[in-house]
């Protein structure tokens, strides 16, 4: 049998490409779908770089809180009433009455460990008893010496007409009238001054209440200034003290001695 030579080698170089060809394909496709080191060692590298990056991003706001100064927040103002706002560094939170010579006096301590709202009982407690005081100083003067609805002309004649005792004998139609009339002005003092039951704790004066400031002022006397309501607090105060004393005086006196006030002392 005859070979051709020349044949058979280009059959065997068609044959060798082909293989070449599908070689190089699958080296190809198996190269697509392998990692690649090149670029995890640079995304590796990549990211050791980054690392100290983003901890000195985060470790900045941490400097910066620790670096910023504490700012103190101001203390909620309080809207002043005639002038007066509360000031627990000052005895009875800086209400008026602190008079010469003696200034702050409270021996007893009755205001110590005070709050706001007991402090401010207690001076619309001191004011009422001195009004009334005052008014009570004046009617056993006057009771006792001028003519009376109950014993007319008699007071002036007959020294021996006691205040203490003219109450148990005035009539009842004088005595209903006069009480209601104490009822209603109260009802009207508890009304502005005081919280309703029901709406808070019982004996809870109103914020914006000063203490004693019943809005009766027919002739236009409150002062118009802090200073000067101050300077007349102070008078009422000083004023209604010396009353309660009186007052307490004259009881004392008329119950120890049967005499009236000025047939005491000799009038």
């Amino acid at each position: 049998r005859i070979i051709n030579f020349p044949s058979l080698h280009i059959h065997l170089s068609q044959y060798i490409k082909m293989k070449l060809v599908i070689l190089s394909a699958t080296i190809g496709a198996a190269c697509a779908f392998s990692p690649s080191v090149h670029k995890a060692s640079s995304t590796t590298a990549h990211r050791m770089s980054e690392a100290p990056t983003e901890e000195a991003v985060n470790a900045e706001p941490i400097a910066t809180e620790a670096a910023t100064p504490e700012v103190a927040v101001a203390a909620p103002t309080v809207a002043a009433i005639n002038g007066w706002v509360p000031d627990d560094t000052k005895p009875l939170y800086g209400l008026p009455g602190a008079i010469a010579p003696f200034g702050f006096f409270d021996p007893l301590g009755f205001s110590s460990n005070l709050e706001l709202q007991g402090a401010k009982r207690f001076r619309e407690a001191e004011i009422m008893h001195g009004r009334v005081a005052m008014m009570a100083t004046v009617g056993y003067l006057l009771g006792e010496n001028t003519p009376t609805i109950t014993y007319g002309m008699k007071t002036l004649a007959d020294h021996h007409v006691l205040a203490n005792n003219m109450i148990p004998e005035v009539p009842g139609t004088v005595l209903f009238p006069f009480f209601l009339a104490i009822n209603i002005a109260e009802a009207i003092r508890a009304s502005i001054g005081w919280v309703e039951p029901g709406l808070g704790p019982l004996f809870t004066l109103r914020e914006n209440y000063y203490p004693g400031d019943i809005r009766f002022d027919p002739f236009g006397l409150k002062p118009k200034t802090a200073e000067e309501f101050v300077d007349m607090q102070n008078k009422e105060l000083s004023n209604g003290r010396l009353a309660m004393l009186a007052a307490a005086g004259m009881c004392v006196q008329e119950q120890v001695t049967g005499k009236g006030v000025l047939e005491a002392i000799g009038f």
